[in-house]
Protein backbone atom coordinates (compact mmCIF):
# COMPACT_ATOMS: atom_id res chain seq x y z
CA UNK A 1 0.00 0.00 0.00
CA UNK A 2 1.51 3.16 -1.20
CA UNK A 3 1.70 5.87 1.55
CA UNK A 4 -0.85 8.63 1.15
CA UNK A 5 1.19 11.90 2.55
CA UNK A 6 -0.90 14.68 0.67
CA UNK A 7 -4.17 14.12 -1.64
CA UNK A 8 -3.48 17.19 -3.36
CA UNK A 9 -0.33 16.58 -4.41
CA UNK A 10 -0.24 14.36 -8.37
CA UNK A 11 2.60 12.20 -7.77
CA UNK A 12 4.26 9.28 -5.48
CA UNK A 13 7.43 7.03 -5.40
CA UNK A 14 6.79 3.50 -4.55
CA UNK A 15 9.98 3.12 -1.93
CA UNK A 16 10.01 -0.74 -2.81
CA UNK A 17 10.08 -0.73 -6.75
CA UNK A 18 11.01 2.67 -7.77
CA UNK A 19 7.51 3.13 -10.01
CA UNK A 20 6.38 6.68 -10.21
CA UNK A 21 2.37 6.76 -9.43
CA UNK A 22 0.14 9.62 -10.70
CA UNK A 23 -3.09 10.52 -9.08
CA UNK A 24 -5.74 12.18 -11.17
CA UNK A 25 -8.94 12.26 -9.25
CA UNK A 26 -10.01 9.15 -8.51
CA UNK A 27 -7.52 7.73 -10.82
CA UNK A 28 -4.46 6.26 -10.15
CA UNK A 29 -1.26 4.79 -12.90
CA UNK A 30 2.21 3.75 -12.86
CA UNK A 31 3.91 6.26 -15.23
CA UNK A 32 7.26 4.65 -15.33
CA UNK A 33 10.36 3.90 -12.62
CA UNK A 34 12.47 6.42 -10.86
CA UNK A 35 16.36 5.81 -10.14
CA UNK A 36 17.00 4.39 -6.80
CA UNK A 37 18.29 7.16 -4.67
CA UNK A 38 22.13 7.13 -4.26
CA UNK A 39 23.77 6.43 -0.71
CA UNK A 40 23.67 9.46 1.25
CA UNK A 41 24.12 10.38 4.56
CA UNK A 42 21.45 12.96 5.81
CA UNK A 43 19.66 13.58 9.10
CA UNK A 44 16.64 14.92 7.02
CA UNK A 45 13.97 12.17 6.27
CA UNK A 46 10.41 12.05 5.35
CA UNK A 47 8.17 12.81 8.52
CA UNK A 48 11.16 15.31 9.71
CA UNK A 49 9.31 18.91 10.59
CA UNK A 50 11.14 22.48 10.47
CA UNK A 51 10.16 25.55 12.25
CA UNK A 52 9.23 27.77 9.41
CA UNK A 53 7.53 31.40 10.46
CA UNK A 54 6.12 30.51 13.92
CA UNK A 55 4.47 27.47 12.49
CA UNK A 56 5.76 24.41 11.09
CA UNK A 57 6.55 22.05 7.80
CA UNK A 58 6.75 18.64 7.33
CA UNK A 59 8.66 16.82 4.77
CA UNK A 60 6.52 14.59 2.20
CA UNK A 61 8.82 14.13 -0.79
CA UNK A 62 12.72 14.58 -1.55
CA UNK A 63 14.62 15.07 -5.47
CA UNK A 64 18.19 14.47 -5.08
CA UNK A 65 19.91 17.06 -7.99
CA UNK A 66 23.16 16.45 -9.26
CA UNK A 67 25.39 18.63 -11.38
CA UNK A 68 28.97 17.81 -13.18
CA UNK A 69 30.89 18.77 -9.75
CA UNK A 70 28.58 17.19 -7.20
CA UNK A 71 24.86 16.85 -6.09
CA UNK A 72 22.32 17.86 -3.24
CA UNK A 73 18.64 17.23 -1.62
CA UNK A 74 15.74 19.28 -2.07
CA UNK A 75 12.99 18.31 0.55
CA UNK A 76 9.24 19.25 -0.36
CA UNK A 77 7.92 20.51 2.99
CA UNK A 78 4.08 21.18 3.42
CA UNK A 79 3.16 23.87 5.60
CA UNK A 80 0.81 23.57 8.88
CA UNK A 81 -1.06 27.01 7.00
CA UNK A 82 -1.04 24.41 3.91
CA UNK A 83 1.93 26.28 1.97
CA UNK A 84 4.33 24.45 0.12
CA UNK A 85 8.13 25.11 0.91
CA UNK A 86 11.50 23.51 -0.58
CA UNK A 87 14.55 22.82 2.11
CA UNK A 88 17.68 22.89 -0.02
CA UNK A 89 20.25 20.39 1.44
CA UNK A 90 24.14 20.65 0.68
CA UNK A 91 27.11 20.09 2.47
CA UNK A 92 25.61 20.64 6.15
CA UNK A 93 24.01 23.69 5.30
CA UNK A 94 20.23 24.05 4.68
CA UNK A 95 17.87 26.81 2.19
CA UNK A 96 14.82 27.01 2.96
CA UNK A 97 12.72 28.69 0.59
CA UNK A 98 8.39 30.04 -0.15
CA UNK A 99 7.42 30.13 -3.70
CA UNK A 100 7.76 34.40 -4.58
CA UNK A 101 6.51 34.40 -8.21
CA UNK A 102 6.66 38.32 -7.87
CA UNK A 103 10.49 38.22 -8.50
CA UNK A 104 9.42 36.25 -12.36
CA UNK A 105 9.07 39.80 -13.45
CA UNK A 106 12.11 41.64 -12.46
CA UNK A 107 13.62 42.28 -15.87
CA UNK A 108 17.04 40.04 -15.03
CA UNK A 109 14.70 37.36 -14.60
CA UNK A 110 12.05 37.83 -17.04
CA UNK A 111 15.25 37.26 -19.81
CA UNK A 112 16.25 33.96 -18.07
CA UNK A 113 12.18 32.98 -17.99
CA UNK A 114 12.21 33.69 -21.64
CA UNK A 115 15.65 30.80 -21.84
CA UNK A 116 18.48 33.44 -22.10
CA UNK A 117 21.41 32.67 -20.21
CA UNK A 118 21.93 34.20 -16.74
CA UNK A 119 25.30 35.28 -15.60
CA UNK A 120 27.11 35.05 -12.09
CA UNK A 121 26.94 38.71 -9.79
CA UNK A 122 23.63 39.85 -11.50
CA UNK A 123 21.79 41.29 -8.66
CA UNK A 124 18.07 41.43 -8.48
CA UNK A 125 15.67 42.86 -5.42
CA UNK A 126 13.03 40.31 -4.08
CA UNK A 127 11.07 40.51 -0.63
CA UNK A 128 12.95 43.94 -0.14
CA UNK A 129 16.65 42.62 -0.68
CA UNK A 130 19.13 42.65 -2.74
CA UNK A 131 20.53 39.23 -3.65
CA UNK A 132 23.33 38.41 -6.31
CA UNK A 133 23.45 35.24 -8.61
CA UNK A 134 26.14 32.97 -6.90
CA UNK A 135 26.18 30.21 -9.27
CA UNK A 136 24.81 28.53 -12.19
CA UNK A 137 23.67 25.37 -12.51
CA UNK A 138 22.39 22.58 -15.33
CA UNK A 139 20.88 19.59 -13.13
CA UNK A 140 19.69 16.36 -13.50
CA UNK A 141 17.34 14.28 -11.31
CA UNK A 142 19.40 11.69 -9.77
CA UNK A 143 16.16 10.01 -7.89
CA UNK A 144 13.23 10.51 -5.17
CA UNK A 145 11.29 9.79 -2.54
CA UNK A 146 7.86 10.49 -1.15
CA UNK A 147 5.08 12.77 -2.65
CA UNK A 148 6.19 15.48 -5.20
CA UNK A 149 4.24 18.07 -7.50
CA UNK A 150 6.14 16.66 -10.77
CA UNK A 151 7.34 13.77 -12.42
CA UNK A 152 10.57 12.50 -11.41
CA UNK A 153 11.71 10.15 -14.42
CA UNK A 154 15.34 9.75 -15.59
CA UNK A 155 16.12 12.36 -18.19
CA UNK A 156 14.26 15.39 -16.12
CA UNK A 157 16.79 18.08 -16.42
CA UNK A 158 16.57 21.85 -14.59
CA UNK A 159 18.73 24.69 -14.57
CA UNK A 160 18.85 26.30 -11.23
CA UNK A 161 20.19 30.11 -10.25
CA UNK A 162 20.89 30.19 -6.58
CA UNK A 163 20.94 34.00 -5.17
CA UNK A 164 22.12 34.72 -1.80
CA UNK A 165 23.39 38.07 0.56
CA UNK A 166 25.68 38.63 3.15
CA UNK A 167 22.91 38.79 5.53
CA UNK A 168 21.72 34.64 4.97
CA UNK A 169 19.10 35.78 2.69
CA UNK A 170 18.07 33.08 -0.57
CA UNK A 171 16.41 33.42 -3.71
CA UNK A 172 16.51 29.56 -5.83
CA UNK A 173 15.09 30.25 -9.51
CA UNK A 174 14.69 27.02 -11.24
CA UNK A 175 13.57 26.66 -14.96
CA UNK A 176 12.77 23.44 -16.91
CA UNK A 177 10.44 22.49 -19.79
CA UNK A 178 7.32 23.28 -16.91
CA UNK A 179 8.63 26.84 -17.07
CA UNK A 180 10.05 28.80 -14.23
CA UNK A 181 9.32 28.97 -10.46
CA UNK A 182 11.24 31.18 -8.06
CA UNK A 183 11.34 30.56 -4.40
CA UNK A 184 12.71 33.09 -1.69
CA UNK A 185 13.72 31.99 1.88
CA UNK A 186 17.15 32.18 4.10
CA UNK A 187 19.77 29.65 4.51
CA UNK A 188 20.80 28.02 8.03
CA UNK A 189 22.24 25.18 9.85
CA UNK A 190 20.26 22.65 11.13
CA UNK A 191 19.64 23.99 14.59
CA UNK A 192 18.64 26.89 13.20
CA UNK A 193 15.77 24.64 11.31
CA UNK A 194 14.08 23.36 14.88
CA UNK A 195 13.87 20.08 13.41
CA UNK A 196 12.01 17.34 14.73
CA UNK A 197 11.96 13.38 13.68
CA UNK A 198 15.61 13.30 12.49
CA UNK A 199 17.00 10.12 11.00
CA UNK A 200 19.49 8.47 13.80
CA UNK A 201 22.80 8.63 12.98
CA UNK A 202 25.15 6.60 14.73
CA UNK A 203 27.67 8.93 16.78
CA UNK A 204 26.27 12.29 15.33
CA UNK A 205 23.03 12.97 16.93
CA UNK A 206 24.89 13.38 20.41
CA UNK A 207 25.53 16.50 19.48
CA UNK A 208 22.23 18.01 18.53
CA UNK A 209 21.08 20.12 20.88
CA UNK A 210 18.18 18.24 23.25
CA UNK A 211 15.02 19.49 21.37
CA UNK A 212 16.10 17.79 18.39
CA UNK A 213 13.70 14.81 18.48
CA UNK A 214 15.47 11.95 16.38
CA UNK A 215 13.40 9.14 15.30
Amino acid sequence: LLPLRDPALPYSTCQYCQSLIRRRGGDVEAVGTVASLPLDVSPIQIGTTVGLDGNSAVAVGRVRWGWQDGSWNEWFLRANDGRYCWLGEAMGMYMLTSEYPAVLEVPAIRNFVDGNAIAVGVTVKAGGKWLAATDVKETACLGSEGDLPFPTLPGRTMTNVDFRNADGDALSVQRDDDGTTAWLGRWSDLAGLQPRNLRWIEGWVRSLPPWAAVA
